[in-house]
């Protein structure tokens, strides 16, 4: 079969702009983020806010602000791009990066769809520990606790892999069919659950003032963290509700899926999935860990199966399978047309049943799960400065007398801009993670790391399309930059002998020295000498 015949049947256009005749009404786009954000990782996520010692006031606002600003991301920064080009992320990336940083991509968004992946194993493998009794992680656990949860995993996790690599189109018509029905699961959990908490308390809710104070001093109480977890206020929740799906918003993966709208504000769709999933299931999922929490404080295993079980039986269970199920074949799926956008001569189906492997043994390590909220903020993390090269090539270099697309203008398979960009962005805003500062915590470094990777993006861009790396002025000024950074590296211990600053401090200019000695070394060691004055 040709590309254009496979084209015209599947409708990918994996290198070609979607013909008009090809495109979707809004009705289209509704449904099917509804059932894509309403699945697995809600079960999971739903539980930390409680877990993180989250108010009512600031689970339920943050909430409500975080998924209109992740709406506002989809329709304002992502679906214009998208409607305008009608191309695939992977292929606009080619076009402003070359082929061998996309690789580079590929490889990183493959691996931590893994990871995303084998979490949703561990939610499913749950559901069979209800019914075979065995032990299960607790909250606090990394490794696996007992052989039964291995076993458990690895036969979930086969039976995922065998289906994403053999079945895909039976996955996406049984997620189809089971979306609808696992929404009002997910609804049924919070009113069942939040009725459950009215009897136990002895609470007479009438008004919603009456309604509200049950929220406020018994389900989202506020106050300290469970042990190891991060606490949260609102402006968490805020920003990771809003930043949770960054790599497909912000990050342009979305952009393989608005290319098929009609119009950009088609978009405004992705509401039904933040405000049905990452709204609805979200406080659904957290009433009923609070109620274990309740019932028993020492309970504090965040575990979707025997949660789903106490509130919904067998139907629970069924939900909690399905849901994770559904929401690991498409991650296994996508995972592995990234590797095989590496290996292009392996098989579909070697590759995909590889990675499911791969996700499997993941699964079998609770900590991705029990940490979801924490490995969600690194993969929009890792995933983001490469959307705001997409957005700065789009809409601002020619502005500025630029070139967009300048891989495929000048036949580049490496775009430095575009490689400065994504990988000194995520450095820098590493750094910043572990520097400890409450406002540097993971959820939020990625608002300032989408402008770095702007400048970075648009200063590089600058400097290699103006040809201004080699002039001689440009290679004396990097070795001036880069032996300045090697003191860096040999002062900050002096003065820490000399008792003149904190250990801390000296880290901390060490780790930034050591980025500008790599980053600056690169534009003048082992190049040619020869520059023009």
């Amino acid at each position: 079969m040709s590309e254009e015949d496979r084209d015209e049947k599947y409708g990918e256009f994996e290198r070609e702009p979607v013909p008009d005749s090809k495109t979707r009404g809004l009705k289209a786009f509704v449904g099917m983020y509804a059932g894509e954000h309403c699945a697995g990782t809600e079960l999971m996520l739903g539980p930390l806010f409680v877990a993180a010692g989250v108010s009512a006031f600031d689970l339920v606002f943050g909430l409500l602000l975080g998924n209109l600003l992740a709406v506002m991301s989809w329709m304002f920064l992502c679906a214009p791009i998208a409607v305008r080009t009608r191309l695939t992320l992977y292929y606009q990336l080619e076009k402003i990066c070359g082929r061998n940083l996309v690789t580079l991509y590929n490889l990183a968004n493959g691996v931590m769809f893994c990871f995303l992946a084998g979490s949703m194993v561990t939610v499913s493998a749950t559901a069979l520990g209800v019914w075979f009794k065995f032990p299960m992680p607790g909250l606090s656990d990394l490794y696996p606790n007992s052989v039964g949860w291995v076993i458990a995993v690895l036969a979930v996790g086969i039976v995922i892999s065998l289906v994403a690599a053999w079945g895909y189109d039976m996955v996406a018509r049984v997620a189809n069919i089971a979306a609808p029905w696992m929404v009002l699961v997910f609804l049924a959990f919070g009113i069942i659950g939040f009725r459950q908490f009215i009897e136990i308390t002895g609470s007479e809710v009438n008004s919603f003032a009456s309604f509200w104070e049950l929220c406020r001093t018994s389900i989202w109480k506020g106050g300290e963290p469970l042990p190891g977890q991060v606490k949260f206020t609102f402006w968490h929740v805020t920003f990771f509700a809003w930043f949770c799906n960054m790599a497909m918003h912000i990050g342009m993966s979305d952009l393989s899926v608005f290319r098929f709208a009609r119009k950009s504000w088609h978009s405004v769709a992705s509401a039904s999935g933040m405000y049905v999933g990452h709204f609805m299931a979200w406080i659904a999922a957290s009433i009923l860990y609070a109620l274990q929490l309740h019932m028993d404080a020492a309970n504090t295993d965040v575990l979707p199966g025997p949660l789903a079980y106490r509130a919904a039986g067998i139907a629970g269970l069924i939900c909690v399978i399905v849901a994770g199920w559904t929401t690991a074949n498409p991650t296994i799926y996508r995972a592995g047309l990234a590797f095989q956008a590496i290996m292009p001569r392996v098989s579909r189906f070697k590759v995909t049943l590889a990675t499911g492997m791969i996700a499997t043994l993941a699964g079998m390590f609770p900590a991705i799960a029990m940490r979801l909220l924490g490995f969600v903020a690194l993969y929009g993390l890792v995933l983001m400065p490469m959307g705001a090269v997409v957005f700065i090539d789009f809409w601002v270099l020619e502005r500025i007398g630029l070139k967009s697309n300048f891989a495929e203008l000048k036949k580049l398979r490496f775009s430095p801009a575009a490689g400065v960009a994504w990988i000194a962005t995520f450095i820098i805003c590493i750094m910043l993670v572990l520097s400890g500062k409450p406002y540097f915590q993971i959820y939020f470094v990625s608002l300032p790391g989408w402008f770095v990777a702007s400048i970075l993006y648009i200063v590089v861009s600058y400097i290699h399309q103006k040809d201004i790396h080699l002039k001689q002025s440009f290679r004396l000024t990097a070795q001036v930059v880069s032996w300045a950074a090697l003191a860096g590296i040999v002062i900050p211990g002096l003065l820490f002998a000399a008792g003149n600053t904190t250990l801390e401090q000296v880290k901390g200019v060490m780790t930034f020295s050591t980025v500008i000695w790599f980053i600056s070394s690169l534009c003048w060691m082992g190049r040619d000498k020869q520059a023009t004055a």
